[in-house]
């Protein structure tokens, strides 16, 4: 799998998008990243990768101060069970650490949720595979770029 920072600046570039990118201290939770990059929580893409018992791999992106609520995944997903990837499975699927998902899951090939919440933000801010870098971009061009089934999975 290419280097998803690389792929991601690259369509970024490529394609005229306007973002800013931010240099900062590695952060490891939402509010970390909220503090260093003197944002809401709420304007942060926040981006699980989930299981199914099925084996199938889904990226779940939502605001940081929100939650998946499991039991609206399940349903979805339709599968009685599901769990967060571990940190092998997450490297392994999006060739980042775990903390450090971003949420454009086609750049790795998988089906990404993202919870309508998210769009009530003009601005959001994410990880790009690194704990040490944030984009911030439009929600628009974000959703245009990666192409997320929209749902209400946020609590």
């Amino acid at each position: 799998m290419k280097d998803p920072y690389e792929a991601t600046i690259t369509l970024l570039d490529k394609t005229h998008t306007k973002y800013e990118k931010y240099e900062h201290e590695p952060v490891f939770t939402s509010e970390e990243a909220a503090a260093v990059r003197g944002a809401s929580m709420s304007q942060a893409a926040k981006s699980l990768l989930f299981k199914t018992k099925e084996g199938d791999f889904v990226l779940v992106v939502l605001p940081g101060d929100k939650r998946a609520d499991s039991r609206k995944l399940k349903e979805l997903l339709h599968t009685k069970s599901l769990r967060f990837a571990t940190p092998e499975e997450v490297e392994e699927q999006m060739n980042c650490k775990i903390g450090s998902c971003y949420p454009l899951g086609n750049i790795a090939g998988l089906r990404t949720l993202v919870d309508e919440s998210l769009g009530q933000n003009d601005e959001i801010f994410f990880n790009l595979a690194r704990h040490d870098i944030s984009i911030k971009m439009h929600y628009s061009d974000y959703f245009a770029h990666a192409k997320p089934e929209l749902v209400t999975v946020a609590s």
